[in-house]
């Protein structure tokens, strides 16, 4: 059994990831939080391989973690723990390492697989495609996994880069509130995620807009709730006879910067005793559906993840084997099952692998 990677350091996605401390899992973890043309593939996987089963293992090398925040499991001390952990369960399961190895070509055989690098050629019955996607291609991400599904005839979803800093143009961005952070509930159609929204100097960021990244299209416009929870509508009229200025009022709820260049941008700022019914009832409008159309994202150097990938009816939901080509298998993020922000993607990654281990 051999692992083949074409990188100089051992899984450095999951070294940087969460801060150093690897947000490795969720513990409302269900097939409601991935994004797939199948949304019901991942269900078969996740049910094989559960949060409950990885944390087991944690337990067994005595990794120590803690919740931070909605389910969001972490590492105590790093993410290198979990690194070390997996390399521990491959190294006694016999596996050989071949880092810094480049794949040249892989051809099919009556028994298997024929796979060439650059010094040495692998004979196997089964192969096990665990490439990642396009996201971060500064350490190291490439197409690889789906050139080897489209040269075996499979299948490929359209990707994009998603859980990924959305931009905006100019004309439609505040630049001197870049550093603001604002709690809000973002949504496009019926998806909605409540969480901070970052203010930056090309757009926006932040947990919420990270999550509602993942459904964006381009052209589409996202609602953002600027003071979710909140009757604003009420409390500008409460405030109407009073001589304080809007961004005065506002404060109350959002950040002073926020508040002053959100009203400059939509209404005369005055005294509130002079605004009329209709003006206080398009600004509360604007604060609880601010629709806005990004022009973009970001790419992929800042994307956590790649949306879309290889088909899941090419794929056996209870086996990741491909359909078409017996012994070949596909896990993780190079599969089109896409998490939510929050460890759900580290989890797909434990169970889709852990179930093709069970047939590989």
């Amino acid at each position: 059994m051999a692992l083949i990677d074409h990188a100089d350091k051992l899984a450095e996605k999951i070294r940087i990831s969460g801060g150093g401390r690897c947000n490795f899992t969720n513990l409302y973890t269900r097939a409601e939080c991935y994004l797939s043309a199948n949304p019901h593939f991942c269900k078969s996987a996740l049910a094989q391989y559960t949060v409950q089963d990885f944390l087991e293992l944690l337990k067994h090398y005595g990794v120590a973690w803690h919740e931070k925040k909605l389910g969001q499991l972490f590492c105590d001390d790093s993410a290198q723990q979990i690194i070390d952990l997996l390399k521990a369960e491959c190294d006694a399961a016999g596996v050989a390492w071949r880092m810094s190895t480049t794949i040249e070509e892989i051809q099919k055989t009556d028994s298997g697989f024929r796979v060439a690098t650059a010094g040495e050629t692998f004979t196997c019955e089964s192969l096990v495609i665990a490439s990642g996607g396009l996201s971060i291609p500064q350490i190291g991400a490439t197409g690889f996994g789906y050139n080897l599904a489209r040269q075996f005839g499979l299948d490929i979803v359209p990707t994009a880069p998603a859980l990924v800093p959305l931009t905006f143009e100019p004309k439609d961005l505040f630049e001197e509130l870049s550093g603001v952070a604002v709690d809000c509930d973002v949504s496009i159609g019926k998806t909605s995620f409540r969480e901070a929204v970052l203010f930056t100097h090309r757009g926006v960021s932040g947990p919420a807009i990270l999550q509602i990244s993942s459904y964006w299209q381009p052209g589409t416009a996202i609602s953002i709730d600027l003071l979710p929870g909140i009757d604003i509508q009420a409390q500008l009229e409460s405030a109407k006879r009073s001589d304080a200025l809007l961004p005065n009022v506002l404060c109350e709820w959002l950040p002073k910067r926020f508040a002053q260049a959100f009203c400059e941008a939509h209404l005369p700022i005055k005294p509130m005793k002079q605004y009329t019914p209709a003006e206080l009832a398009l600004m509360a409008g604007k604060l609880s559906d601010w629709r806005v159309i990004p022009s973009g994202t970001v790419g992929y150097k800042k994307a956590e993840v790649t949306r879309g990938g290889v088909a899941t009816r090419e794929l056996s939901g209870k086996t990741m084997m491909s359909q078409r080509v017996p012994g070949l298998f596909f896990i993780g993020e190079v599969v089109d099952v896409t998490g939510w922000l929050g460890g759900y993607n580290f989890q797909w990654a434990w169970s889709s692998g852990w179930v093709a281990g069970q047939h590989a």
